[in-house]
């Protein structure tokens, strides 16, 4: 678990360290208009992704329960039907959110001073969907065979690029023209654009299993339909929970552009709390996956125990840090005092709960690797719909003040993870689960499969 959650955790960390780094820039050099413009695009961009993550959920499923009873040629037929669901996706959701970002926007409750900015660097941003779905893909192949180490050697070339041109192109030096925010957006589209087609070049050059390429249409239809059956739940439950997340953020924009950037800039720290449980659920739904393909359900226990003492561990070294001092940390991101006091107020409240958090992402890890996607969902949704929507406008209502949304937000950490746990320890995800793999040869090492050590990269 170790070994395969660290490489992913180093990459979620250099995602999280780039976003990190372009707020810094956008907060400290131009302003809290732009950083609260940033905040409520934000929203609607993870809704898109939030599919194609779902839906790359199925592939990993998929993938590593193939893998793990040996069947190689489901494993290539799961590989095809995602490229094409995943690159026809991306299209389609990239021209549905050019054309209807401004009303999204304006029914958001934007603030009228930062709607056009949120506008123009919306429908820029916009532009990377295709290409951060099929990077979202080619990294759920490689880990469901447990590859995790080579997406985090181009994700790293691709934001160390990314970070270096955001400058260059916020504020037009080395000839470039000063495109201000917008400029962090086109770098977004350029880094991913790079990183995706040297990731392509390099897998097909190995002659890497899953690497994508050309699909053989004749044999998509069953395994589409199974990636969609699996999938659709997931991808669901996530642009629900970023849909979700629209409607918190329209209630926050209702109390001001200060309380809108403090949001910002605190989800900012949320990121970094939230990497350990969402890298470790990953990675348990994989070993899950395997060892479920395999016939191996003595592991789940095990597996189920070690993610809980990794992710909610180092949890709660981040909640120590966050609770104790969070205007130190705010202050990385904004300096003004009107916004940095709401933040911390949402800090000390949701930053108690983030091992609620941690440990749902285990459960749900275990539940999701047996395919059970559509329980996870339901979690989901009445945590969400059920306790955080409606809580944030009662609680913020009721106490006039935008620390109502803080309080929802943490209750609805609590109830995820009793429905979660409850769901898990009643064994009832074991249904169907546990089909034992055919005769024949052990399944390959990942390197063995792929005809070379997975570090040469």
């Amino acid at each position: 678990m170790i070994a395969f959650s660290l490489p992913m955790l180093l990459g979620s960390f250099l995602q999280t360290a780039y976003s990190f780094v372009n707020a810094i820039w956008v907060g400290q050099y131009l302003g809290t208009s732009a950083l609260a413009a940033v905040t409520v695009s934000f929203p609607i961009v993870f809704v898109l992704f939030a599919i194609g993550m779902g839906l790359t959920l199925a592939t990993n499923i998929l993938v590593s329960q193939s893998y793990g009873a040996r069947r190689m040629d489901e494993l290539r037929k799961a590989v095809d039907s995602s490229t094409v669901l995943m690159v026809s996706l991306g299209i389609v959701f990239t021209i549905l959110g050019e054309l209807f970002a401004p009303s999204v926007l304006r029914a958001m409750d934007t603030p009228p001073e930062i709607l056009d900015a949120s506008i123009h660097y919306l429908r820029i941003f916009l532009l990377s969907l295709p290409l951060g779905f099929s990077l979202f893909l080619i990294r759920s192949l490689l880990q469901g065979v447990g590859d995790s180490k080579t997406p985090l050697y181009f994700q790293f070339g691709s934001v160390l690029l990314a970070a270096a041109l955001d400058p260059v192109l916020m504020f037009g030096w080395l000839g470039f023209p000063k495109l201000g925010l917008n400029g962090t957006a086109w770098a977004t589209v350029f880094s991913q654009l790079v990183s995706l087609t040297a990731l392509i070049t390099y897998l097909r050059a190995k002659k890497v299993p899953v690497a994508p390429s050309w699909p053989r249409f004749d044999h998509l239809g069953p395994i589409t339909w199974k990636t969609l059956r699996i999938g659709l739940p997931s991808a669901v439950q996530q642009s629900l929970v970023s849909i979700g997340m629209v409607f918190v953020t329209g209630i926050v924009n209702g109390f001001g552009e200060v309380s809108t950037a403090a949001f910002g800039a605190a989800s900012r720290i949320d990121q970094i709390a939230f990497l350990p449980a969402m890298t470790f659920g990953m990675a348990i739904s994989t070993l899950a996956g395997q060892n479920l393909g395999a016939g191996r359900q003595d592991r789940i226990r095990e597996i189920f125990l070690w993610g809980c003492l990794f992710s909610g561990g180092i949890t709660l070294i981040i909640t120590a840090v966050t609770v104790s001092v969070p205007g130190a940390l705010l202050r990385i991101f904004v300096t003004d005092t009107a916004v940095i006091e709401p933040g911390i107020a949402y800090l000390r409240i949701v930053g108690a709960c983030y091992l609620f958090f941690a440990l749902v992402f285990v459960s749900n890890g275990i539940i999701n690797g047996a395919g059970h996607t559509m329980t996870t969902t339901v979690i989901s949704l009445i945590s969400l719909w059920v306790i955080r929507v409606p809580g944030a406008y009662w609680l913020s209502r009721r106490m006039e003040s935008v620390k109502g949304v803080w309080y929802a937000i943490a209750l609805s950490f609590a109830v995820s993870l009793t429905a979660s746990m409850a769901y898990y320890f009643s064994g009832r995800w074991k249904r169907s689960a546990g089909k034992k793999p055919p005769k024949g040869p052990p399944a390959p090492d990942a390197r063995e499969a792929f005809g070379h050590s997975t570090g040469e990269a």
